[in-house]
C-alpha cells in the first residue's frame, strides 16, 4: 500500500504553514516569549476563522468535515511553528463548547495532573480544583499542577505527537541550515563527520516518527497511537538536543528559537498520560502477540 498525501491534504498543510508564517513569524515568536502567559486572542480567532479548531467538526454543524489524518497535518505545522496556546484542548472541545470552534473561546484541559494556559482559559475541562501555578521551563506554556489527573484522550495523545513531529522536523531543518552556513577551519561545519552523523540521526528519527504518526492517524488504533507518541517524543526531545549541539553556544541564546523547541518538547512529554503507560501497553500487546 502507498501512503502518500493527496493533493487536498498537501494544500491543507501548505495553507496552514502559510498562515502561520504570515501571522506567527520569528519576530512574533520572540515577542510571545518576552510576554509569557499572554495569549494572542486575535490570532486565536484567526485560527478559528480558518477552521483550525473545527477541522473534524461535521459540515452540518459549521465545521470543515475532515478527518483525523488532515487534523494531524495541521497540528504538525503548529508544532513546527511553536504556536503557543491550548490548541489540542480547544480543538477537542469544538463540538461541545460553544465558541471553541470559531476561536472565540479558549479551552484548557486537565491532563496528567497539569493544566496549560489555565489563567487565559474561558472554559476548563476536567477538575482544576486546587490548581497551583508552576514555573514552566517553556516561557510559551504557562502551567498549573492539579491534585487529580484526568484520563488521556487517545486523540489528544496523537495530536500532541503530531506537534512533537512538527518540532522535530523544524529542529532538523535548523540544524542542517546551520551546518551548511556556519564555517570553521575554512569549510562548512556540515563537512565534518560528527555533524553529519548528528543531522542524519535527526532525520532518521523524524521520518520514523512521521510514519508512525501518519499511520496512527489512519488507523486510530490505541496501540498505534502509543507507538506514535513514544517515537515522536524521542524525535522531538533528542532532535532539539542534537540541534543545540550543532549550533553550539549560540543555540542557547534568546535570539535563536532552538532552545524553545527543546523546552516545548519537554513540556509536551508531560501533557498527556505518562510515557510509561504507553510503554506498558505496548509491552503487553507484544507479549500477547508472541504467545
Amino acid at each position: 500500500m502507498r501512503f502518500q498525501l493527496t493533493d487536498d491534504q498537501r494544500a491543507l498543510r501548505d495553507g496552514v504553514r502559510e498562515l502561520l508564517t504570515r501571522r506567527f513569524d520569528a519576530q512574533a515568536l520572540r515577542a510571545a516569549a518576552d510576554e509569557p502567559g499572554r495569549l494572542d486572542r486575535a490570532l486565536w480567532r484567526e485560527l478559528g476563522a480558518a477552521g483550525f479548531f473545527a477541522l473534524r467538526l461535521p459540515e452540518a454543524d459549521g465545521g470543515v468535515g475532515l478527518g483525523l489524518p488532515e487534523t494531524v497535518l495541521a497540528f504538525e505545522e503548529a508544532g513546527r511553528a511553536l504556536l503557543p496556546g491550548p490548541l489540542v484542548a480547544t480543538h477537542l472541545a469544538a463540538e461541545e463548547v460553544p465558541g471553541a470552534a470559531t476561536g472565540e473561546v479558549v479551552v484548557a484541559a486537565v491532563g496528567n495532573g497539569l493544566v496549560e494556559w489555565l489563567a487565559e482559559a474561558d472554559v476548563v475541562r476536567g477538575d482544576a480544583t486546587g490548581a497551583v501555578p508552576l514555573r514552566s521551563v517553556d516561557p510559551l506554556t504557562p502551567l498549573h499542577r492539579v491534585p487529580v489527573a484526568s484520563d488521556a484522550d487517545p486523540v489528544a495523545v496523537l495530536l500532541t505527537a503530531a506537534e512533537q513531529l512538527g518540532g522535530a522536523t523544524r529542529a532538523c531543518e535548523l540544524a542542517v541550515q546551520h551546518a551548511r552556513t556556519r564555517e570553521q577551519f575554512g569549510q562548512p561545519i556540515g563537512a565534518f563527520q560528527a555533524i553529519k552523523h548528528l543531522c542524519a540521526e535527526m532525520l532518521v528519527r523524524t521520518e520514523t516518527a512521521r510514519a508512525a504518526v501518519y499511520a496512527a492517524a489512519v488507523t486510530a488504533d490505541p496501540v498505534d497511537v502509543d507507538t506514535a507518541r513514544l517515537l515522536a517524543d524521542e524525535a522531538a526531545v533528542r532532535g532539539a538536543r542534537d540541534c543545540l549541539q550543532v549550533h553550539g553556544g549560540m543555540g542557547f541564546t534568546w535570539e535563536f528559537e532552538v532552545h524553545l523547541h527543546l523546552k516545548r518538547a519537554w513540556v509536551r512529554t508531560h501533557r498527556t498520560a505518562d510515557a510509561t503507560q504507553s510503554e506498558e501497553r505496548l509491552a503487553a500487546t507484544l507479549l500477547v502477540e508472541s504467545r
